[in-house]
């Protein structure tokens, strides 16, 4: 009886310290999306002022188009790049966050 309790304070523990394990992947792992959120956020606001003052200094409504036409280009090429990268992180978010207690599962098994 006495081993039964033993094993199920260590299971305990184990379990808590993988809970913190996991709290800490997942912080480590925000603060990365946040920053990668952050600089994205900051090269959108660089590109479309660059590409405002291009548009403001067109001399033909044939510059204006082509400037346009660019700049969208680049933001949604940019945005789709900035997708596939969020995605990674946020996926290695959950890996992370799961990895501490893979090996109380296969203990329990």
């Amino acid at each position: 009886m006495t081993q039964a309790f033993d094993d199920a304070g260590k299971y305990g523990r184990d379990f808590l310290e993988s809970g913190f394990e996991s709290i800490a992947a997942v912080t480590r792992d925000a603060q990365a999306i946040s920053g990668e959120a952050s600089n994205y956020a900051k090269q959108v606001f660089e590109t479309g002022t660059a590409a405002a003052e291009k548009l403001l200094s067109a001399k033909s409504i044939e510059k204006v188009i082509e400037i346009q036409t660019a700049y969208a280009k680049e933001a949604y090429e940019g945005f789709i790049a900035e997708s596939s990268r969020m995605s990674q992180l946020y996926a290695d978010l959950a890996k992370d966050a799961c990895r501490p207690f893979e090996s109380l599962v296969a203990k329990a098994k």
